[in-house]
């Protein structure tokens, strides 16, 4: 394959793969292959050219929202409070992308035994995010002297985070509320707010 032909195969990848999370985002539900080639004017089977099923472009399009996430991670790797703000608003301005990837993903890692090696990508640039922002959540829990973990912290908000989403998602309670950009900053405030320590601190 040539220069030109590869890039133009790495190209239509690209648009595949952006028009896919363009209609899971707009019908907030699982899509069809069939949709999607409709969609973009191509055969089904060009699709196929790129992905070996609807299972590999889902987790490829997970792994490319993960990118995302280590490029805010590095982007914003120099104060803690300024990271936790912009991961927080990636994923709250967006709330549907984030319940439905996870969604996705859960679903993927109980029931896809095939894309081994895309599961090894996919976490393996998590690790990198997380490897990224370990010094700066360091100095913060120690500024705060509290006795959490960097993994127990950042895992308590990643469950504000997603909490957070499933409400702002939620038909019923975006009735109730108020200003969601009122609700989004407290949720970061709260996320950012650690016990101090009580126990001698983990390694």
């Amino acid at each position: 394959m040539t220069s030109v032909r590869q890039q133009n195969f790495l190209l239509r990848k690209e648009k595949i793969l952006s028009m896919a999370e363009s209609l899971l985002l707009d019908n907030n539900e699982d899509i069809t292959l069939n949709e999607l080639a409709a969609e973009m004017d191509i055969a089904k089977g060009t699709i196929y050219k790129h992905f070996k099923s609807k299972n590999q472009l889902y987790l490829e399009l997970i792994i490319l929202n993960e990118k995302r996430l280590l490029e805010i991670s590095k982007r914003f790797n120099a104060d803690f409070r300024t990271y936790v703000s912009e991961f927080m608003l990636y994923h709250l301005h967006n709330s549907n992308r984030t319940i439905l990837l996870h969604m996705i993903e859960e679903r993927l890692t109980n029931t896809e035994k095939g894309l081994k090696e895309l599961f090894q990508e996919l976490y393996h640039v998590r690790e990198e995010r997380i490897l990224s922002i370990r010094d700066i959540t360091r100095d913060y829990l120690d500024a705060n002297h509290s006795s959490m973990s960097i993994r127990d912290y950042l895992s308590f908000i990643w469950t504000v985070t997603y909490g957070a989403s499933l409400l702002l998602n939620s038909t019923s309670y975006q009735k109730a509320i108020g200003s969601r950009e009122r609700l989004i900053e407290l949720y970061v405030n709260q996320a950012l707010i650690i016990a101090p320590a009580t126990t001698n601190k983990k390694a």
